[in-house]
């Protein structure tokens, strides 16, 4: 691999007195997907919200370890946890657009940066919408209320709303799980378009979807990451036997 954009070091974290990650060491590419995959349970999720904290928000959590972004330690006491979630994006499971328009849905981001002049709103909306490839389904009703889009179409909202902030890392908790066969068809070649200017790790269930979209796939099983190499190592050559056998279906 070339350089890291993220990299964790003996990574371990706790809920209350459950070990849910357990010395967790990777490196993830910039400009490239990676996927987690492994069964329900694994500590998939969990590592995803390490990486900007989301953890944060649980109560009786430690974490202990190293996390580095751009090879600074966000863990350490001084990370200004606002900024950190501004160039680490999420977009969640179910689509959770706010009650509030398509416009108004985009430009909120940029808004509580302190951007408010209307002509740069404009620009990042339509940049924003262009990149999430929403932009010709919505462009003509952009201050009609969100929550009158297709499951689809709030996703990309969504994945648009993230883009709005400019990320260097997008991150995505299953980000299909609720959606059709076409709509994820579409969120998948989102995906492929994204690496060209993002980091993005997903979280999926879906091994297919993992093989299709993911440059590198991390295994994961028990809070132990099993396995990570390249997507095509992991699912024609693994080196685990667990691994082997998760990807042709003897558990999980």
């Amino acid at each position: 691999m070339s350089e890291s954009i993220i990299s964790t070091k003996n990574l371990n974290l706790w809920y209350h007195e459950k070990h849910a990650l357990q010395d967790i060491t990777m490196e993830i590419e910039p400009k490239k997907t990676t996927a987690l995959i492994g069964p329900s349970g694994c500590g998939k999720s969990t590592l995803l919200r390490c990486f900007n904290r989301m953890n944060d928000l649980i109560n009786q959590v430690k974490i202990e370890g190293e996390l580095c972004l751009d090879g600074c330690n966000i863990l350490s006491d001084d990370t200004d946890v606002v900024a950190l979630r501004k160039r680490v994006g999420m977009v969640f499971q179910r689509p959770n657009p706010f009650p509030k328009s398509i416009y108004e849905n985009i430009a909120y981001g940029p808004r509580v940066h302190g951007i408010n002049d209307r002509k740069e709103l404009d620009a990042i909306v339509e940049k924003s919408l262009k990149h999430a490839a929403l932009w010709e389904e919505v462009c003509d009703r952009l201050h009609e209320s969100a929550l009158g889009l297709s499951g689809g179409q709030q996703q990309r909202l969504c994945i648009a709303r993230t883009l709005a902030v400019e990320p260097e890392v997008i991150l995505m908790d299953e980000p299909c799980s609720a959606l059709d066969p076409i709509a994820t068809a579409k969120i998948e070649n989102l995906i492929e378009m994204l690496k060209e200017d993002y980091t993005v790790i997903i979280v999926t269930h879906n091994m297919q979807q993992a093989a299709r979209v993911s440059d590198y796939t991390g295994f994961m099983y028990l809070g132990k990451l099993i396995e990570y190499d390249s997507t095509t190592t992991i699912f024609e050559h693994p080196k685990q036997d667990l691994t082997e056998n998760y990807i042709t279906g003897r558990f999980g």
